[in-house]
């Protein structure tokens, strides 16, 4: 299930605010200017590969090219028997930002955004038909878990694909991982 848990950064042991109402989602996450959709479900044959995934949604895909400027569109996926699960893991989760949107469609699985505006940390769960765009300048990170299981759609508008410029700064650190707010056991 989707969901949003709102954190301050000066008490990130709780979150102040958690919701899994998908209107409150959206209208919160507009608020600070980060899209968020639910697109339908498409069926895909077990072990699709990225041109497949890309057809299925090249509606949606198209919509948001034309809408938004990006040039190119890829498939990333990553499952729990991926030999570099763990560095991969650690790549994206310290805070940083982007000089374009990133932007990710949950084709399948799940994953944990972290947007940081001000004192205040938004986490979105995002699940299979979400699709979030962080805008440029955002700080934030994602974690996929140490166990990840997730495709996802990424639209670019840089066709060098994904650029960050990491803060150097700890709050990653500090505010509960996927584990705890997925309720999985580390």
């Amino acid at each position: 299930m989707t969901t949003l848990s709102i954190f301050n950064q000066n008490e990130p042991d709780t979150a102040q605010t958690v919701t899994s109402d998908p209107q409150a989602i959206r209208d919160t996450l507009k608020a600070h200017g980060v899209r968020f959709e639910r697109w339908p479900t498409r069926e895909l044959p077990d072990g699709a590969i990225q041109e497949q995934i890309l057809t299925v949604y090249a509606d949606e895909v198209n919509r948001l090219k034309q809408e938004c400027g990006f040039q190119t569109a890829d498939v990333v996926s990553l499952t729990s028997d991926h030999p570099q699960k763990a560095e991969l893991r650690k790549k994206f989760l310290d805070e940083h930002t982007h000089s374009e949107d990133e932007v990710r469609f949950f084709v399948h699985g799940q994953g944990l955004f972290y947007l940081r505006f001000g004192d205040q940390i938004l986490a979105v769960m995002c699940q299979k038909n979400d699709l979030i765009s962080v805008p440029n300048g955002t700080r934030h990170w994602f974690d996929m878990g140490a166990e990840p299981e997730f495709t996802c759609i990424r639209l670019f508008t840089n066709p060098e694909g994904w650029v960050a410029s990491f803060t150097g700064e700890d709050i990653a650190t500090r505010i509960p991982r996927y584990e705890a707010l997925a309720g999985v056991q580390s």
